[in-house]
């Protein structure tokens, strides 16, 4: 976005309202991991902007409603008489803020996806895309390449993910669950605070991360805003939250069954999460449960891949590692399931569907399907930096 801003020095950014809460934290926050990742990646065109940039822009961001019809045309322009192309907001059901968009011009209508889920999560509920049609339609595809298994219910996987924690509480080990700091961490402190209160897990402290900690406290600020169960569930009031960092991570003892909810998805280096993660691998009564993704060639996706009791490059900092904890993979995913976005496309009926967000298989995956099921619709599967015509 401030790269983008930099084009366009005089253009105002619109976003949800409850986006405008999020996005001078996350800005911020993504230049600190810019200047890190300058040192141990070597990508000297890092930090691509500062925290003055972000600063002196911040005044232009606008924060609007869900399902508002919103004017956004140029004031010379519209001054002229000529119509204004309008957009609108609605609620994507992904992370906190998430936004489908419709934009209705004088001719066409497009609607874009975002990141989306039409299912209910444990706090926010599932998208509100209801009665959206549109010309052009852009989806995300990103779990195209993944079938949802016969039976699967996320209620299942939930369960699933509590007897794990609790049979390595029971052999006194710790368990490490690897969350991207919005949504994802929020979304599993919900789980835990309500196994507490159900007496499913005995109350104790969750330790997390620093940046988990402010999107949590904005959670539970706009948790009346938001389109979520659990209205009244304040997760900094429902659990004990201890903040931990890198360095306390070397020296807290690992017994008697800690739950740590660290705020690096991938296990990056130079994090708290990495640094537990080298501690309790090498013994087997700890765990380490991932909920969402890991790229294969980071260190969250290397250790997914590694055979317990095999030496591996687990990172450069933490070099070779064994395995011997117990390591499971839980699908809690804020996506949509790839046959529930392809109902969408025929509730939007569009003349073109654009692909994007997804790998090569998965955006295949959609465009054989809606090529089966949709011989009208045509479909654009564009390279990165591609111009296309609609």
């Amino acid at each position: 976005l401030p790269v983008a801003m930099r084009r366009f020095p005089r253009a105002h950014v619109l976003m949800t309202e409850l986006s405008y809460f999020l996005v001078e934290r996350v800005l911020h926050n993504s230049v600190n991991v810019m200047r890190r990742q300058r040192e141990e990646l070597r990508i000297p065109e890092y930090p691509l902007y500062t925290h003055s940039e972000v600063d002196e822009m911040a005044p232009r961001f606008q924060g609007f409603r869900y399902d508002r019809e919103v004017e956004w045309a140029a004031h010379h322009k519209s001054r002229t008489g000529a119509r204004s192309p309008t957009l609108e907001f609605r609620d994507a059901g992904h992370t906190l803020g998430a936004a489908g968009v419709m934009v209705r011009g004088g001719r066409e209508t497009f609607f874009y996806t975002g990141d989306v889920s039409f299912r209910d999560q444990t706090l926010l509920r599932g998208a509100r895309f209801d009665g959206v049609e549109a010309e052009v339609l852009l989806m995300e595809t990103t779990r195209g390449d993944r079938a949802v298994p016969p039976g699967f219910t996320r209620e299942a996987e939930a369960e699933r993910l509590l007897g794990c924690i609790r049979a390595a509480q029971r052999r006194r080990g710790s368990v490490l669950l690897p969350t991207f700091a919005l949504g994802r961490t929020q979304e599993i402190l919900g789980l835990l605070a309500l196994w507490m209160r159900e007496g499913e897990l005995r109350e104790q402290p969750v330790y997390i991360g620093g940046l988990g900690r402010v999107f949590t406290e904005i959670y539970d600020l706009e948790s009346h805003r938001a389109n979520r169960n659990h209205t009244n569930l304040l997760l900094h009031e429902a659990l004990e939250l201890v903040v931990l960092d890198r360095d306390q991570c070397g020296r807290l003892p690992l017994g008697r069954g800690k739950l740590f909810v660290m705020t690096a998805g991938m296990l990056t280096e130079n994090t708290a999460a990495h640094a537990l993660a080298v501690r309790l691998m090498g013994e087997a009564r700890h765990a380490i449960f991932f909920v969402g993704y890991a790229d294969p060639d980071t260190p969250g996706g290397r250790l997914k891949a590694a055979p317990p009791g095999e030496p591996f490059l687990f990172s450069p900092s933490a070099g070779e590692q064994v395995r011997h904890c117990e390591l499971d993979d839980f699908d809690l995913t804020a996506h949509a399931n790839r046959d529930d976005l392809l109902e969408f496309v025929g509730q939007v009926n569009p003349r073109v569907v654009v692909l994007g967000h997804g790998d090569d298989e998965a955006r295949a995956w959609f465009a054989g399907e809606i090529g089966k099921r949709h011989p009208r619709i045509r479909v654009c599967v564009p390279g990165p930096g591609e111009t296309v015509e609609m």
